[in-house]
């Protein structure tokens, strides 16, 4: 079941790790916590974070196919197919605004971050000697929670924007061991795609 309500952007943060569904409705005004947030180099740091992820991602993939064995090895295009599997819309290019490919990006990578804190949680459990990988989630995970800081930042200093209408992926709890593998290689198969877009639409809006 989804819930809908006011989220302000440090509440957002914390519920990040909880793999729920969730929403805050995008307003503008003055509740923005101060500029205190921002660091004097944030957005070279932002542009930076956004590159390590785009460079990264496709290994991330392999290294979870690797891990989960057959018949994900053999036949990954038939289970990794992310066609069924929930993302946020990306819907900005590089000619949108900046202000709105902000926007889009917080939407995407707080939705990104909550699936890797669940993928992770299952890899944890299914694959604990994968330390690998498990060193790899935590990397994008720890990546991916200060870029979600920066642009919370970015938005709150530049357009007083301080609440976003955030949607989180499927919870994999409950779910059977091969259920839980094809979920994680559903999602990280479409994270390699989008983020590479991602990529593409935002760094010419962070240049110098």
């Amino acid at each position: 079941s989804s819930r809908t309500g006011v989220v302000p952007f440090v509440a957002l943060l914390l519920l990040q790790r909880r793999p729920v569904a969730g929403r805050a409705l995008l307003v503008t005004g003055s509740g923005c916590p101060g500029h205190s947030l921002c660091r004097s180099n944030v957005q070279e740091q932002t542009r930076r974070q956004v590159a390590l992820l785009n460079a990264t991602a496709q290994d991330l993939f392999s290294l979870y196919l690797k891990c989960q064995g057959e018949p994900f090895s053999s036949d990954t295009d038939r289970l990794c197919n992310p066609s069924g599997v929930f993302f946020p819309a990306f819907r900005v290019n590089r000619t949108s605004e900046r202000k709105e490919v902000m926007v889009a990006m917080y939407k995407l990578f707080a939705f990104l971050n909550a699936s890797l804190g669940n993928i992770t949680r299952d890899q944890e459990e299914l694959n604990p000697t994968a330390k690998e990988l498990l060193d790899r989630l935590h990397n994008t995970t720890k990546t991916t929670r200060g870029l979600i800081s920066n642009l919370t930042c970015l938005l709150c200093k530049n357009y007083n924007i301080f609440q976003v209408d955030v949607s989180y992926g499927e919870s994999s709890k409950g779910k059977s061991t091969f259920k839980k593998k094809q979920q994680g290689c559903q999602v990280l198969r479409k994270y390699v795609q989008v983020i590479a877009q991602a990529a593409r639409v935002l760094l010419p809006h962070l240049s110098p």
